[in-house]
């Protein structure tokens, strides 16, 4: 039996080019780690991307390379899979609320020396609590590890980030993002320069080093417990 994948993240719609070249490149990673699986890569701001994914494949896992559960995971992406003909597939859950993600974004500020604190730049949303939640049960875990001081800063809710790198100036910002696009691009650097901001800044977690041996554990965990009878 062939095991496939599909990771799908949001992508960007100013420029849905790269962030496709990006999921094809995180498919290619994973790929190395989970030897003779199909994985494939795509984002739902390329046209077409995800529907070509589907018509690859025969009956692939479905990994959302999203920071939370919301409305892109919950309605947007099973239907879209649905319209591709792929409505039965299995859909895990998303990127940033996988439990090992602590230890990724604990090694990422252990690299940075992140011993003045960390300052985690999120998205947040004017409509859904589950993004600031995923977003704050990260921060909990961070300190309880030791990392101290650690608060988050959203982009599109309050506290917002320019305000909260105000009050840490001088911290690590580490941004909980998956892909390198607009707000991290755009909308982080702006707002902590309007703050003053003179702290290092990582990039998004989502292009860490560790995060194509998570996907692949995250897959091979699924698969595991559906054959454990």
């Amino acid at each position: 039996m062939t095991h496939e994948a599909i990771l799908v993240a949001h992508g960007s719609p100013a420029d849905p080019f790269s962030q496709e070249a990006a999921m094809k490149a995180l498919a290619v990673r994973v790929a190395m780690w989970l030897p003779g699986w199909r994985i494939r890569g795509a984002t739902l701001a390329q046209a077409g991307a995800l529907e070509a994914a589907v018509s690859q494949l025969t009956a692939p896992l479905i990994y959302p390379f999203f920071m939370a559960e919301g409305w892109f995971t919950r309605t947007n992406l099973p239907r879209r899979l649905a319209e591709a003909g792929g409505g039965a597939l299995v859909q895990l859950l998303p990127f940033g609320t996988d439990p090992a993600l602590i230890g990724l974004m604990a090694s990422a500020a252990k690299r940075a020396a992140a011993t003045n604190g960390i300052l985690l730049a999120a998205h947040g949303s004017k409509v859904s609590k589950t993004s600031s939640e995923t977003t704050y049960a990260m921060v909990e875990s961070l300190l309880q590890l030791g990392f101290a001081p650690v608060k988050a800063g959203f982009v599109e809710e309050a506290p917002f980030l320019a305000d909260v790198a105000r009050e840490l100036p001088n911290v690590t910002c580490l941004p909980f993002f998956a892909l390198r696009a607009g707000h991290v691009v755009q909308d982080i650097p702006e707002a902590l320069e309007a703050a003053g901001f003179q702290g290092q800044t990582l990039p998004p977690i989502g292009e860490d080093i560790g995060v194509a041996q998570l996907i692949a554990a995250a897959l091979l965990r699924f698969e595991d417990h559906k054959s454990t009878p």
